[in-house]
C-alpha cells in the first residue's frame, strides 16, 4: 500500500508523537475522504496538538479512539503501538488494514533504501553506512527510527534507514538491501513473544531485498537465517578483522588489508563487527572498498559515533560520564560495561519496564567489580536480580539526577559513570533523547566547582 492508495478513502493514525505527526501531515496531503489522530495514552509528556496538525485532523483520545479505529478504511499506527495492545488484536481479528508511515514509504522507495535493523548495532551501523557513503561521494539521506521519520524524508537518490522491529513488522515491501546486525530477546511484551519478535525483525527481509547483509558473527542471526543466501560480514569470505602487515589487526575484505583497526576511534569488539558490517554494504553497493580505502580510513577516523552511544561527557572532577541511553536491553548494556573493562566502574540502569529477563547480565557480572545503581521503573527488579554477586555493589535511588548524585560519591577517582539502562526511556521520559537531556544536566547541575 502506498500514501497514494489512501486518496478518498477513511484513515485513522493511531499515535500522536512523532511518527504519528509526520504520518497526518503526509497522508492530509494525497487527499483521504476523513481523517483523524487517536492517542489512548496521552499523559504530561504529550506535545499540544495544534496548528497545521489540528487543522489536518481532530485528535481523538482516551477510550472514544477505539471506535474510530474500527471505522477506518485503514489504520496507520506509529511504531509505539505493541502487537500484543488490546485494541490492535480486536482490530486484526476484525481484519483491519493495518500499516505504518514506514511501511507506506518504503512501498515507493525501498528500491533506493538501505535498510538496517538489529536486537543491537543497528543504530551505529547505519549511522556509519551514511557516513562512509557520503565519503565515497554517494550522496544520501538518513533517517528511520534514530533520526527524521520516514515520511518527513526530502527526496533522494539513496536512503540509509535504521529500523526498529515495530517499523519492520508492518512492512510490505523490502529495502534494496536488507541488513541485520544481531538477534537477542528484546521487546517481547510489546511483539507477544521472541519467536513473535524475531519474525517481526526479520520482516525486513520477506520481499525479496536484491542483497541481505548480516553480521556473520551472530549465532542466533545465523541460526534464524538456515541457509538462506546473504553477506556474512565478519568472516573470511567478507569484510573481517585480521592480522594486518604490521602484526596489529587490519579490516580486511576477504584476504585484502583496508586499513588498522586502530583507525576506528569507537571502544569496544562489538564496534569492530558494526564497521565490518558496514563495509559489506559498501561492497554490496558497488563501492569499491580496496580502492577506495584510505578514503574510508580517513572517514573512519572521522567517525564522531553516535550521540546517545557511549558518548563521553567532560567532567572536571576527573570522572568519566558516558551517555549510553541507547542501551535499551541488557545485551547492550554488556557490551557497553565491556568497553570500559579495567576501570573503576558505577553504571546506571533502569526505565521502562518491559519484563526482560536480566539473568544474562546476571551471569556477565559474575566476576566482575562494579557498582550498579537503579532507577525507576525496572531498577529496583535489575538490582534484585543481581543480588548476591560478591563484587557487585548495588544502590536504588529515586530518579537519574539523583543517581548521578550518588554515582558521584560512589566512583573512585579516574573512574567511570556509566548510563547504560538496558531498558527504553518510556514512561518517565519523552524518547531518548530526552533522557538523555536529563543525564547530561545532571552531570552538569552535581558537578564540583
Amino acid at each position: 500500500m502506498r500514501l497514494s492508495d489512501l486518496r478518498g478513502r477513511t484513515v485513522a493514525v493511531w499515535g500522536a508523537g512523532r511518527e504519528g505527526r509526520a504520518a497526518v501531515i503526509a497522508i492530509a496531503a494525497h487527499g483521504p475522504a476523513d481523517l483523524v489522530a487517536v492517542d489512548d495514552s496521552a499523559n504530561f509528556l504529550t506535545l499540544p496538538w495544534e496548528g497545521p496538525l489540528a487543522e489536518a485532523a481532530p485528535l481523538v483520545t482516551g477510550e472514544a479512539g477505539f471506535d474510530r479505529l474500527a471505522a477506518a478504511d485503514v489504520v496507520v499506527r506509529s511504531p509505539g503501538v505493541p502487537q500484543t495492545h488490546p485494541w490492535l488484536v480486536e482490530l486484526r481479528r476484525r481484519g483491519a488494514t493495518i500499516t505504518q508511515g514506514t511501511a507506506l514509504w518504503m512501498a515507493d522507495h525501498g528500491e533506493r533504501t538501505v535498510g538496517v535493523t538489529g536486537s543491537k548495532g543497528k543504530s551505529t551501523t547505519s549511522s556509519l553506512i551514511s557516513h562512509l557513503l557520503a565519503a565515497v561521494d554517494r550522496p544520501n539521506v538518513f533517517g528511520g527510527n534514530i533520526g527524521v521519520p520516514t515520511l518527513d524524508l526530502p527526496e533522494a537518490e539513496l536512503y540509509v534507514l535504521e529500523l526498529s522491529s515495530y517499523q519492520c513488522s508492518d512492512l510490505t515491501d523490502s529495502p534494496r538491501v536488507a541488513v541485520v546486525t544481531a538477534l537477542f530477546p528484546e521487546h517481547l511484551d510489546a511483539h507477544g513473544g521472541e519467536r513473535e519478535y524475531y519474525r517481526d525483525k526479520l520482516n525486513l527481509l520477506a520481499y525479496g531485498p536484491r542483497t541481505v547483509v548480516v553480521n556473520g558473527a551472530d549465532p542466533r542471526l545465523a541460526f534464524e537465517l538456515g541457509d538462506r543466501a546473504a553477506v556474512r560480514a565478519g568472516t573470511a569470505d567478507s569484510v573481517n578483522v585480521a592480522g594486518g602487515p604490521d602484526g596489529t589487526p587490519w579490516f580486511h575484505l576477504v584476504d585484502r588489508p583496508l586499513f588498522p583497526r586502530a583507525v576506528l576511534p569507537l571502544v569496544g569488539r562489538h564496534n569492530e563487527g558494526n564497521l565490518c558490517v558496514a563495509l559489506a554494504v559498501l561492497d554490496a553497493l558497488g563501492v569499491d572498498v580496496v580502492d577506495r580505502k584510505d578514503t574510508l580510513a580517513l572517514a573512519v577516523a572521522e567517525f564522531q559515533g553516535l550521540a546517545h552511544r557511549l558518548t563521553e561527557i567532560p567532567d572536571p572532577s576527573g570522572l568519566t560520564f558516558v551517555d549510553d541511553t541507547l542501551a535499551t536491553s541488557p545485551y547492550a548494556a554488556i557490551h557497553a560495561i565491556d568497553a570500559y573493562d579495567g576501570r573503576p566502574l558505577t553504571v546506571i540502569v533502569g526505565g521502562n519496564d518491559r519484563g526482560v529477563d536480566y539473568t544474562p547480565l546476571r551471569e556477565h557480572l559474575a566476576e566482575r567489580e562494579l557498582t550498579v545503581i537503579g532507577i525507576p521503573d525496572s531498577g529496583p527488579r535489575i538490582v534484585e536480580v543481581l543480588g548476591g554477586l560478591p563484587k557487585v555493589r548495588t544502590e536504588l535511588v529515586e530518579d537519574l539526577t539523583d543517581a548521578v548524585q550518588l554515582a558521584r560519591q560512589l566512583t573512585p577517582a579516574g573512574g567511570v559513570v556509566l548510563l547504560s539502562p538496558a531498558a527504553p526511556s518510556y514512561g518517565r521520559f519523552r524518547n531518548f533523547e530526552h533522557r538523555s537531556e536529563v543525564f547530561a544536566e545532571a552531570v552538569r547541575t552535581t558537578s564540583p566547582a
